[in-house]
């Protein structure tokens, strides 16, 4: 990666630019189907305008800044992540729709010159709980942000209201104990706990945050198989160090809760989140 990164976020960006990034670039509609059901509240409470500016902060393959896009037909809409190549598919898929208003930065948001009272609003699809430094992170999402912008993350809620990777987990574990990722630290429930929602938004320089809490079925695949190697690809480091006989115990663990999970909807799981907005204190 050539662009400048956080000390904090290297190991991010090595895997964002690396193996995750690939992962997710290879699997991007499935990854986009899977919260499929969270995306009309979130951009309903993005409320874009057809003049704003819209900045997507961790856009991955860049569906929710094709979206803004389109909502901001006299306005435009960036988005920045750490991988090149989520980039590359972000940018052909925004050709193929004719999007002209577009364009995507490969960029760590908690350090790159963003502008200052640059974007109407500034919007991250589970993209933004992994700074390395969240309230240096959300600092400088606050001073690209205009006066009057606002900000609307969607993040998950508390591991414990987040049934998936619970039951992932668990399949994989073979006896040993494999715990959550740490709520304090940057993955994917850092930004569960209110409190610290708060606490990391208003020490930013915005003023208090509105979280609303929602509940949708988190979608792994229309079949087993699919689900299976796309929970694998998530989780499956977690069977590196298993012997062949763990191992394979822990695969019919996994492949027996997916199909205690697959309904006429495909394989899903319940999941929870926040719809967060706030405004510039």
């Amino acid at each position: 990666m050539s662009v400048h990164v956080d000390p904090s976020n290297a190991d991010a960006a090595k895997g964002w630019d690396g193996p995750t990034g690939d992962f997710w670039t290879d699997n991007a509609d499935m990854f986009d189907a899977g919260v499929a059901r969270y995306l009309q509240p979130f951009l309903d409470t993005a409320a874009i305008e057809p003049r704003a500016h819209v900045l997507d902060v961790g856009c991955g393959a860049g569906q929710t800044t094709r979206e803004a896009a389109r909502l901001a037909t006299a306005g435009s809409a960036t988005g920045v992540d750490l991988s090149a190549r989520l980039l590359d598919l972000a940018r052909r898929r925004a050709d193929q729709a004719g999007l002209s208003n577009v364009r995507f930065v490969q960029a760590d948001a908690q350090v790159a010159d963003l502008g200052t009272d640059r974007y109407d609003r500034v919007i991250s699809r589970t993209g933004a709980m992994f700074f390395g430094d969240p309230v240096a992170a959300f600092a400088n999402l606050a001073k690209a942000l205009k006066p009057d912008g606002r900000l609307v993350l969607l993040v998950w809620q508390p591991f414990t209201e987040n049934e998936w990777l619970g039951a992932f987990l668990g399949a994989v574990a073979a006896g040993r104990d494999l715990p959550p990722p740490p709520p304090d630290r940057p993955g994917p429930f850092s930004m569960g706990d209110p409190d610290r929602v708060r606490t990391v938004l208003t020490a930013a320089g915005f003023g208090e945050p509105r979280l609303a809490g929602l509940r949708e079925p988190m979608f792994y695949g229309p079949d087993i198989s699919t689900a299976e190697r796309m929970v694998l690809g998530i989780v499956g480091g977690r069977l590196d160090d298993l012997d062949a006989a763990a191992r394979a115990s822990a695969e019919a663990a996994l492949r027996a809760t997916l199909e205690e999970h697959l309904g006429s909807d495909g394989v899903t799981y319940r999941s929870a989140m926040w719809l967060v907005t706030a405004a510039l204190g």
